[in-house]
Formats: C-alpha cells, sequence, structure tokens
C-alpha cells in the first residue's frame, strides 16, 4: 500500500483485516526485513547481513515497498532505513509468530538467528511469572550490534539497542552462540570456557537471567479483553 492510502498491488482481493495488512507485509521477506530494524536504524548491508539468502535485488524490491507503505523510512543522507511508528507497531506481531512457533514441529535452534531475531525471540520465550520483577540488567554483544534488556514488573523483557551496555553481565558472541547462552542447555559460564562467548560481568546473574528463558512453550496471562483461548465452532455451515 502506498502512502496515500491506494493499493499498489492486490494481492488479497478481500475485506478481512488481515488480509488487508498481509497486502502490505505479505510478500516474502517483508516481516523479516521490519524484524531487523526493529531496535535500530540500519545500512543496506547491515540489514542483509541479518537475513542470509536474500538477493541485493529482493532486499531493494523489499525496501521500497516498506518505504511506500510508510513502514520504513529512508534517510539518505547516512544511507539508514528506520522503522515509522507504523512499522515499530509490528513488534507485538513478530512476537506473536515467535510464541505460534513454539508450538509448531521441526524448528531447528541450530540454524542461522541474528542477533536482532533472538532479542525479539526472548519476549516469547520468558516465563513472566519467575522473571516478573526481577532487578537484572542483562547485555548482549553480537558484532557491531549491542543491547541491554531489563524485565518489566509483569515479566517482559524491556530491549534497547544501545552504543554501549551497562549491565550486570555482558555476553559477547554470534546470534546462535548467544542463542545457546540464553535456551541451554549449557551454563553461560560453561560456554564461556570453552571460548564459544566472551562473558564479562556476574556470571551468577548470568545464569539466573537464563534461567527465566525457555524453547518450551509458555503460559501467558491474558485478561478479559485478550482473544478467547478456544473459538466455537458452528456445526452445519460447510458448503455441500
Amino acid at each position: 500500500m502506498a502512502r496515500n492510502g491506494t493499493s499498489a498491488r492486490l494481492r488479497y482481493d478481500e475485506g478481512c483485516l488481515g488480509a488487508h495488512a498481509l497486502n502490505t507485509i505479505g510478500d516474502r521477506w517483508a516481516l523479516l526485513v521490519v524484524r531487523e530494524l526493529m531496535f535500530a536504524p540500519k545500512r543496506f548491508q547491515m540489514i542483509r547481513a541479518g537475513l542470509p539468502g536474500i538477493t541485493a535485488s529482493v532486499l531493494t524490491g523489499r525496501l521500497g515497498q516498506l518505504v511506500d507503505a510508510g513502514v520504513v523510512d529512508h534517510d539518505p543522507v547516512p544511507g539508514t532505513y528506520r522503522l515509522t511508528d507504523r512499522g515499530r507497531a509490528l513488534h507485538p506481531v513478530l512476537t506473536e509468530l515467535c510464541r505460534w512457533a513454539l508450538i509448531l514441529p521441526g524448528h531447528d535452534p541450530g540454524r542461522f538467528i541474528s542477533p536482532t531475531a533472538l532479542m525479539i525471540s526472548i519476549s516469547a520465550t520468558v516465563d513472566i511469572r519467575r522473571a516478573a520483577g526481577s532487578p537484572l540488567r542483562a547485555g548482549f554483544v553480537s558484532g557491531s550490534e549491542a543491547f541491554e534488556v531489563t524485565l518489566s514488573s509483569s515479566g517482559q523483557p524491556q530491549v534497547r539497542a544501545v552504543r554501549q551496555v551497562d549491565a550486570d553481565f555482558v555476553a559477547t558472541g554470534s546470534g546462535n552462540m548467544l542463542a545457546r547462552t540464553i535456551y541451554g542447555p549449557q551454563p553461560p559460564q560453561e560456554l564461556a570456557a570453552e571460548g564459544a562467548i566472551a562473558l564479562h560481568g556476574d556470571a551468577a546473574a548470568a545464569q539466573e537471567f537464563m534461567s527465566f528463558f525457555s524453547l518450551q512453550p509458555q503460559l501467558q496471562i491474558r485478561s478479559s479483553s485478550d482473544a478467547p483461548d478456544e473459538t466455537e465452532q458452528v456445526p452445519g455451515l460447510s458448503s455441500t
């Protein structure tokens, strides 16, 4: 959809709100491009580094579509792309997709994961009952990307991209090694001893922080306004 509200190319000719959204972000790679921009502006090559398999021409096309849709802004002077408010509003969509993926078979955590993707996944994999009220401040560094993570009073991770990390501990490594650090099964101290990551600061705090996260589906506390857990199916509405 273009900025003027008209559709440049209608993929789904429906009045469904979900289909309307997919007319903007339903192309292959589009939502993953948004993912890579969720915490900080990036240049073209840095976005591409988080999306193995995407070609330069496809990434150019997707960025152009997202700019036209008002999801991404492009600043040509530094050559960076950043999410607009509309783009940042997709954060809970990405989180819920991660949460849904936890119940799907076949996930291979050994395949490539970008640091930004990992930081989004922790909102879906946190045990909020255990994490609630924790004062711990975690730091994660991977290449040129650095993040601080705190936990809200309700146990939700609060992720912030930073230039300089100020935390109880800092784990440094590739996205995949940091995923192993967070999700185990080896404790952070062992991974550091093996050279898989660098770990600085309070090792006990690191171990406690990582214990809040798991690739097992997590119980979520829903408010009365949230979607119901079950949807009643009405019999007798077939097309036959």
